[in-house]
């Protein structure tokens, strides 16, 4: 197998937790998005979205979506368990991951691709010749907002985003709030739960990824 990365970016940073957590060491291929090496031919032939991370499997088939690529390393090596344990749990998890991409990480892209020049003709990820907008970026800022002050009242009662344990809820929701710090956007010191919560995850080994 092989990982199709970017150091920078937020989702590729989710799958090298994972894998971290798992014990999983695959090689990597570095993609730098920002300079467009994403768009280049020999990459969009690879995936045609021109979307990362991308891992490409010992059969030559391809998987892009970071969260489609973690549910492929927890099916081949199930333990420790990220994506919950039964149903319930399952579910749980699901619904937090769900609630953070669109709540913040989507919010915080619109925020760096209508608002970096490196982005103003590349406002949508993958594409080209898309104009940024304005508006959007203080639009995304407001949703981060409020996704702060759920998340801080959702770990008020436990440890972890989606229940007792770590998963890959708490790997998203790290990634989201380490994203969000280029834009200076910081998490209020009022939200204790959030900070003791980061500060504990973020001791973690696979932080580092």
């Amino acid at each position: 197998m092989k990982l199709y990365d970017c150091t920078s970016a937020p989702n590729t940073r989710r799958v090298r937790m994972f894998m971290a957590e798992k014990g999983i060491v695959i090689p990597r291929v570095e993609i730098d998005i920002a300079q467009g090496e994403n768009l280049q031919s020999n990459f969009l032939s690879k995936n045609p979205r021109g979307v990362l991370p991308l891992l490409e499997l010992d059969d030559g088939s391809y998987l892009d979506e970071s969260v489609a690529i973690c549910r492929y390393f927890e099916e081949i090596q199930p333990e420790p368990a990220l994506m919950g344990h039964d149903a319930k749990s399952k579910a749980k998890i699901e619904s937090c991951q769900r609630h953070i991409e669109f709540d913040a990480l989507l919010p915080l892209a619109d925020v760096l691709r209508n608002s970096v020049p490196h982005f103003k003709e590349r406002a949508l990820a993958g594409t080209s010749g898309v104009i940024a907008i304005d508006a959007l970026v203080e639009r995304g800022i407001t949703s981060y907002h409020r996704f702060l002050e759920r998340l801080n009242k959702n770990l008020e009662d436990q440890p972890y985003v989606a229940g007792k344990t770590f998963s890959i809820a708490d790997i998203t929701a790290l990634c989201a709030l380490d994203f969000a710090k280029w834009a200076k956007l910081k998490t209020p010191e009022h939200h204790t739960h959030t900070l003791r919560w980061y500060a504990h995850v973020s001791a973690r080994s696979s932080a580092s990824a």
